[in-house]
């Protein structure tokens, strides 16, 4: 825990890759059951996910949690009634593809990665872009040994940022650094959130893994909110159990 406050939060926020799960993977029961015992103790629970509300969904399984999806182009309400997410927004941007396109091939000209598998660029639909360096076809084996630790991404992330200036840029997946229209960041999103229900930076408490440089959870520790850092997913049940209970 790093930031620390005397009033009890309101709302807990969290991101979900490297935080409640491993990538792309079911929350385990240990972390369902912290969840259920915070939501009975009276706080609202919010996911702050960086893929979409349909897809976080799916992998969470349904749990009853609001989800800000896409940086916050997106948000989801449980609704009980019903006993499934509401969407309430969906926000889509389009961007000037030609332009991503040709910036994204200078920077592989500059860096030596032009043997790629697949399309140079992914367009989503809701604007959000990533740029895959071993293209979006590329062997999945390859893409886990490409930087396995951040630091080839995080020496570049500077040059991507100035490249793309009219984009929120961050260190994605595991080859790759992905994209959202400027301003939206899980930081700017959970702001939103948060003045349209009258809520102080201080009755929210935000839990993730992605805090680095370049990371997506790097916007929200920036801009202020108190923040539990989640170095192994699975320490998170006890590490929220003993923050928040």
């Amino acid at each position: 825990m790093d930031s620390s406050t005397t009033i009890r939060p309101k709302l807990v926020a969290f991101d979900l890759d490297g935080t409640l799960t491993q990538h792309k993977s079911p929350m385990s029961p240990e972390i369902r059951a912290a969840l259920d015992t915070l939501r009975s103790s009276g706080y609202h629970l919010l996911m702050a996910g960086a893929g979409s509300c349909e897809r976080i969904a799916r992998q969470m399984e349904q749990y009853p949690i609001d989800i800000l999806g896409n940086y916050g182009l997106q948000y989801a309400e449980w609704d009980p009634a019903s006993g499934a997410h509401r969407q309430v927004f969906d926000k889509r941007f389009s961007c000037d593809r030609e332009s991503v396109e040709r910036r994204m091939t200078q920077f592989r000209e500059r860096h030596g990665f032009t043997d790629y598998a697949g399309d140079n660029v992914e367009f989503h639909d809701s604007g959000v872009v990533t740029l895959p360096l071993l293209g979006t076809k590329a062997d999945p084996a390859a893409k886990l040994a490409f930087d396995p630790d951040r630091r080839r991404r995080r020496a570049l992330y500077d040059e991507v940022k100035a490249l793309f200036p009219d984009f929120k840029v961050f260190v994605g997946g595991s080859s790759s650094f992905d994209m959202a229209p400027a301003p939206y960041d899980k930081g700017y999103a959970l702001g939103e959130y948060c003045r349209a229900r009258g809520l102080g930076k201080d009755e929210v408490l935000y839990v993730g893994d992605d805090y680095g440089p370049g990371g997506n959870d790097e916007s929200v520790l920036l801009a202020g909110f108190p923040f539990l850092k989640i170095d192994d997913y699975r320490d998170t049940p006890a590490a929220l159990l003993k923050r928040l209970t």
